[in-house]
């Protein structure tokens, strides 16, 4: 029998427990993931502080954590290109092949249904505070953020001073305002 592969993309800034929960649960429906870390180019921004490799420690330690089996995902850093017409292509040239795609977001939706792809909402959980505007906002204001996170989702940020990382970027990126 012909194996079901997914795909999910998202920037995952940091990885959190919705992502692990969405993770398990598309695990359900396919028999392999291909789990896309999206916006792989950016990081030292506010908004993506952090870089492909410090996301893809995030994820694999995560997964690892959760006893999810290793030969159930892939993980591939997926740059932007902002090039909406050819972003299908990319992405299948950049990864395993796949049949369904999960997102939430609604251009990438249009897109993937558009190339003929069966396209699926993924579940999403607690999604007032499992999200990394919230995990971002936390670490920023000294609220906890950990127990949004998975453990291995703190043991890299802690690793590379992440939250005093977002910190000095949200000071250099106010100051800029004033410039």
């Amino acid at each position: 029998m012909e194996k079901v592969r997914g795909i999910l993309i998202g920037r995952m800034q940091p990885v959190h427990n919705g992502h692990i929960e969405v993770i398990k649960k598309t695990l359900e429906e396919v028999d392999e993931i291909v789990i896309g870390i999206g916006s792989a180019q950016k990081s030292h921004e506010l908004k993506d502080p952090f870089t492909a490799g410090e996301r893809v420690v995030m994820l694999t330690q995560a997964l690892i954590e959760n006893n999810i089996d290793p030969g159930s995902y892939y993980i591939i850093p997926m740059e932007d290109i902002n090039f909406n017409a050819i972003w299908v292509a990319h992405v299948k040239m950049m990864t395993p092949p796949f049949s369904v795609v999960y997102s939430g977001n609604s251009l990438v939706k249009q897109l993937f249904y558009e190339e003929g792809f069966e396209v699926r909402n993924p579940p999403l959980y607690d999604r007032m505070n499992l999200s990394g505007t919230e995990i971002r906002r936390r670490m920023l204001e000294d609220e906890n953020w950990q127990e949004l996170v998975p453990q291995a989702t703190i043991d890299v940020i802690e690793e590379i001073n992440g939250v005093e990382r977002l910190k000095n970027l949200a000071i250099k990126e106010i100051s800029e305002i004033g410039d």
